[in-house]
């Protein structure tokens, strides 16, 4: 999200802050489980990107942390933002539409980028500001005051965005700060206090989810959480193993395995060509017997980096026999 404001767009500071103000994780979610942080704050002041680990979960400008849920599916029950600090409700803004961002929506959310969002001031010049809120989930009021912790909203698809997440932005005096990097002036990568209250583990990149189907599912069914609800009956045309991924990079490797009842079905390695926000890729096998094999199945995928793997899915399914 460029300009995921409601208020004026702040630049990135360039003095250390101070470290007495502290943030909690902002998002009902178990991050690495049911969550994952898609985006960092982007600190190349050229065209490049670079978050604050000197690698590139980011895209050029951008000024939050996003907090990202799995599929749209994941909006339904409700994720709920929560407050990242003590403070005041100083700005809300709700009723927009939970609808993907697209040159045909653009013109709807000018000026209205965040979305639905709430704008919070703890005082000594610390603001932080939530976008992209579920459509009529907003449970706070202006000049109300919060506790860390305390609901604010849920997890939405309004604004510009086209994946449901949190866009979460923290200023300090009118500059954006990096609660990961609050200091711009230390090296990327290198030990540094950052702003939370609790460890937050890097993770640059890894798997979504993953799961079976019995065709190449569609990447709108795996963004929408619908790509492996169709049963899998023992005469299935094929067996499809498929995994999605954000923050890949050139030269990283996916592997996808199916472990059949007696047999290894699937084994595959795909060097993956180009940087990318999000992807997913599939393999299987047409079915060759009359049946499948009765038993279960097990799918794994890892995301392979320089040798290393640095996320793993594993799903398992069974046939029954007929």
């Amino acid at each position: 999200m460029k300009r995921a404001c409601l208020a004026v767009s702040m630049t990135l500071a360039t003095s250390a802050v101070a470290s007495e103000f502290r943030l909690s994780w902002p998002v009902d979610c178990q991050l690495g489980q049911d969550c994952h942080i898609q985006q960092y704050v982007d600190h190349d002041p050229s065209s490049g990107v670079q978050d604050f680990m000197c690698s590139g979960l980011s895209y050029d400008g951008h000024k939050g942390t996003d907090v990202a849920l799995p599929t749209l599916a994941a909006l339904e029950p409700g994720v709920a933002v929560l407050a990242a600090a003590d403070g005041i409700v100083r700005g809300i803004r709700d009723g927009m539409v939970d609808q993907l961002y697209t040159k045909d929506t653009a013109e709807t959310v000018e000026g209205r980028e965040c979305g639905n969002g709430v704008v919070m001031d703890h005082g000594d010049g610390w603001v932080t500001q939530y976008c992209h809120l579920k459509q009529g989930s907003v449970r706070v009021r202006k000049g109300q005051r919060l506790t860390a912790g305390h609901p604010i909203g849920d997890v939405g698809l309004s604004g510009q965005t086209q994946f449901p997440h949190l866009h979460l932005s923290v200023r300090k005096d009118k500059k954006v700060i990096d609660p990961f990097r609050p200091d711009p002036e230390t090296n990327c990568g290198s030990d540094q206090a950052d702003l939370w209250d609790s460890a937050i583990a890097y993770q640059p990149g890894g798997l979504i989810t993953a799961g079976f189907s019995t065709a190449i599912p569609t990447l709108a069914s795996i963004r929408g959480g619908h790509a492996d609800e169709a049963p899998l009956e023992v005469d299935a045309a094929a067996l499809v193993f498929w995994a999605s991924a954000y923050g890949s990079q050139i030269g990283d490797v996916l592997t996808l395995h199916i472990q059949g009842p007696d047999t290894v079905l699937l084994d595959n390695a795909i060097t993956l060509t180009k940087a990318q926000a999000q992807l997913f890729r599939a393999g299987g096998k047409k079915r060759r017997t009359e049946t499948w094999p009765a038993g279960d199945y097990v799918g794994t995928a890892h995301l392979v980096r320089d040798g290393n793997v640095i996320s793993t899915q594993i799903r398992s399914m069974t046939i029954a026999a007929p």
